[in-house]
C-alpha cells in the first residue's frame, strides 16, 4: 500500500506541474501584455515596456516560469493586474463556494444514482425500463437547461427557493442551503443518470459472481447479500465514475455559477478571462488543478482499499 501511495502521489505532483506549465505557456503566448492592459490604449511603447519590466513580464518564458514556480512554492499567486488585489486571498475565499457545491452535487448524484441503479438491477422489468428511459432523458439535457427549468419552476413560479444570490454557511446555514439547492440540483441531474447506469451494470455483474450464488445457497439474508456483499463488489466502478463526475462538476461550474450569481471559482475564471487578467487566469488554473488532482488521489486510495487488486497495477 505504501508503494502504491508513493506512485499515486508522484503522479499527482507531476500532473499539477504539467497543468501549471501548460497554462503559463498558453497565457504568455497570448497576444498583448499586462502593461498594455494596465496603461490603456494611450500609452506609448516605452511606457508599456517599463510597466512590463516592473511587473516581471520580461525575459524568456523559461526564466519567468522559474520565477513563477518559485512564488508558487511559497504560496504566492501574485496580484491582479486589473485592480491589484491579492489573487491568492480572492481565490481562497471563492474556493469553498465552488468546492462545496461540487461535493454536494457529487454526493447527491452518488446517492440517487446508486439507489436507482441498484433498484433497476435487482427489480428489473418495468422499473428497469422506466429508470433507463429517465436516465436517457436526463443525459440529453445539459446542466444549463436544467438550471433554467429549475429557476422558472421552483424559484419564479413556486417561489420556494431563491433564483440567485449566495449566503455563506457561517452567516446562516439554513439560508446557505436554500442558496445552493438549485445549483446543486442542476448539476446533479445528469450526473445521477450516469451513476445510475454505472451502478445498474456493476450490480448486475456483482449478482452473477459465484460467491454471491454460494452465499444465497447458504440462506444469507437478502439485505446482507445485497448491501454488504454484492454492493461492495459493485462499488469500485461506482466510486470511479463519481471521481470523474466530481472533476466534471468542479470544472464545469462556470456557467452555473454565473447563472445563479455565485461568488465561486467559475465566476472568478469568467471575470479573469473577460478582462484578460493573466495572473488571475493562471491562479484559477493552479487552484483548480490542485483540487481536482487531490480529489482523484483520495478516490484512487479509496478504490484501492475497496479492491486490493488495484494496488498491484
Amino acid at each position: 500500500m505504501i508503494s502504491y501511495l508513493g506512485r499515486r502521489v508522484s503522479l499527482a505532483l507531476v500532473t499539477v506541474l504539467a497543468a501549471v506549465v501548460i497554462s503559463f505557456t498558453l497565457v504568455h503566448l497570448t497576444p498583448g501584455s499586462p502593461g498594455e492592459l494596465i496603461l490603456g490604449a494611450g500609452a506609448t511603447k516605452a511606457q508599456i515596456a517599463r510597466e512590463n519590466v516592473n511587473i516581471g513580464w520580461t525575459g524568456s518564458v523559461f526564466s519567468q516560469l522559474a520565477t513563477y514556480l518559485g512564488h508558487l512554492v511559497r504560496g504566492h499567486l501574485g496580484k491582479s493586474i486589473i485592480d491589484g488585489h491579492s489573487i491568492g486571498a480572492d481565490l481562497a475565499a471563492r474556493l469553498p463556494v465552488t468546492g462545496l457545491i461540487a461535493v454536494l452535487a457529487t454526493l447527491l448524484s452518488g446517492l440517487v444514482g446508486t439507489v436507482l441503479g441498484v433498484a433497476a438491477a435487482v427489480r428489473g422489468g418495468r422499473l428497469d425500463s422506466v429508470i433507463n428511459l429517465t436516465s436517457s432523458v436526463a443525459l440529453s439535457m445539459p446542466p444549463f437547461w436544467i438550471a433554467v427549468i429549475l429557476i422558472w419552476a421552483v424559484a419564479i413560479k413556486a417561489g420556494v427557493l431563491p433564483a440567485t444570490g449566495y449566503v455563506s454557511p457561517g452567516q446562516n446555514f439554513h439560508l446557505w442551503l436554500e442558496s445552493v439547492a438549485l445549483p446543486v440540483a442542476a448539476l446533479a441531474v445528469s450526473a445521477s443518470a450516469i451513476v445510475a447506469r454505472t451502478a445498474r451494470v456493476a450490480m448486475r455483474r456483482a449478482l452473477l459472481q459465484l460467491h454471491i450464488h454460494m452465499l444465497r445457497s447458504l440462506a444469507t439474508p437478502p439485505w446482507r447479500l445485497l448491501f454488504v456483499h454484492a454492493l461492495r463488489n459493485a462499488s469500485v466502478p461506482i466510486v470511479s465514475v463519481l471521481g470523474v463526475q466530481f472533476v466534471a462538476l468542479f470544472s464545469g461550474s462556470i456557467i452555473i455559477e454565473n447563472l445563479f450569481a455565485l461568488p465561486g471559482l467559475g465566476q472568478a475564471a469568467s471575470n479573469a478571462i473577460t478582462s484578460h487578467d493573466f495572473p488571475a487566469v493562471e491562479g484559477v488554473v493552479v487552484i483548480a488543478s490542485v483540487v481536482v488532482v487531490s480529489m482523484n488521489l483520495v478516490l484512487d486510495l479509496f478504490v484501492a482499499w475497496l479492491d486490493p487488486r488495484v494496488r498491484s497495477q
